[in-house]
């Protein structure tokens, strides 16, 4: 059993920003030397979450859309009235989503379906810099 991390940094302008990260985590399995396993994706922080998608503009609008009717923008949060830094929703779209996601690794390859991207959300109301872990166990 063999462990491996890595971690890369991605710009993101906030508000349901969603960036694909696939090609990041193959190159982070590539180096582990593991064939056969897992790659858990990690995004440290509490508004922004990792899932996977078909990464395509339509997709992409929808899933901005649904997030959005999910937990809306420009409604009242208690986080922002006790901390004044208007980024309650950002804080709930992303509890709502998770900051991490775990894909098998078969002979080297992610088994993820034909259409389906990793990516990254950032739901803060600000640009960032954000940090992935990629740790991969395995053989």
């Amino acid at each position: 059993m063999a462990v491996y991390s890595s971690v890369f940094q991605i710009k993101t302008d906030g508000f349901s920003d969603i960036k694909e990260i696939t090609p990041k985590v193959e190159n982070a399995i590539s180096k582990s030397n593991i064939s056969n396993g897992i790659a858990t994706v990690f995004v440290p922080g509490s508004t922004a979450g990792i899932t996977t998608i078909e990464f395509e503009p339509g997709v992409v609008e929808d899933l901005k859309k649904a997030i959005e009717r999910i937990a809306p923008q420009n409604i009242h949060y208690n986080h922002d009235a006790r901390w004044g830094d208007g980024n309650g929703f950002a804080h709930v779209r992303a509890s709502l989503l998770g900051p991490s996601l775990s894909v098998p690794i078969v002979d080297g390859d992610l088994q993820l379906g034909t259409w389906q991207q990793i990516v990254l959300i950032d739901f803060d109301n600000r640009s960032r810099t954000r940090e992935i872990f990629v740790q991969v166990i395995g053989e």
